[in-house]
């Protein structure tokens, strides 16, 4: 299994962005993906997680109401709309994947390469 995460840069404050990961080498629909993020000199966190089949999309408290997880099967693709982005929002983004349920970063099997967001003041 191969992800390759793009879509990260450098906005302003209450700014927006879009993250997207495509998922190489398995069958994608029956892989459960999540998003963590690390900020400089921190562990890194999980931010939010998906489903199989794309319903029920779970969050981190920090990102609950701002950012949204999302799938498409058809492009093997694993979507995270970053809305209404703070300084603290500022991280390297690591889209995973993992058959079972993904909740701490000890969970996933597969890994991305990581998209650095910054958020200015």
């Amino acid at each position: 299994v191969q992800l390759q995460a793009s879509g990260g840069g450098l906005v302003q404050a209450g700014a927006s962005l879009r993250l997207s990961c495509v998922f190489s080498g398995g069958a994608f629909s029956t892989y459960v993906m999540g998003w963590f993020r690390q900020a400089p000199g921190k562990e890194r966190e999980f931010v939010a997680g998906v489903s199989w089949s794309g319903a029920n999309p779970y969050y981190a408290d920090s990102v609950k109401g701002r950012f949204t997880v999302s799938r498409d099967n058809a492009k093997n693709t694993v979507y995270l709309q970053l809305n209404t982005l703070k300084p603290e929002d500022t991280a390297v983004y690591y889209c995973a994947a993992d058959t079972d349920v993904i909740i701490g970063p000890t969970d996933p099997k597969y890994w991305g390469q990581g998209t650095q967001v910054t958020v200015s003041s």
